[in-house]
């Protein structure tokens, strides 16, 4: 039979005190040199490892148009 012994609230406290957590470990774009997150395409260029992958001004017309036609719905 095991005994385990009872841990008061301040000592659970000590322990898990080393279990904070830390932001995102963020690394600087090759292209355009502003900051994303580690092994992710960047949001500003597309970019990943030097080669393009997503089509951001695409996104950015996408995302105009449809603003552009709620306006339109509202008047």
């Amino acid at each position: 039979m095991v005994v385990r012994m009872r841990h008061t609230r301040a000592h659970t406290a000590n322990r898990r005190s080393h279990h904070h957590v830390d932001g995102p470990r963020l690394t600087e774009c090759s292209k355009c040199k502003s900051s994303h997150v580690k092994h992710h395409a960047c949001g500003v260029c597309g970019t990943y490892r030097g080669k393009e992958v997503l089509n951001v001004m695409k996104e950015v017309e996408k995302k105009t148009k449809r603003t552009a036609a709620k306006k339109e719905a509202a008047k």
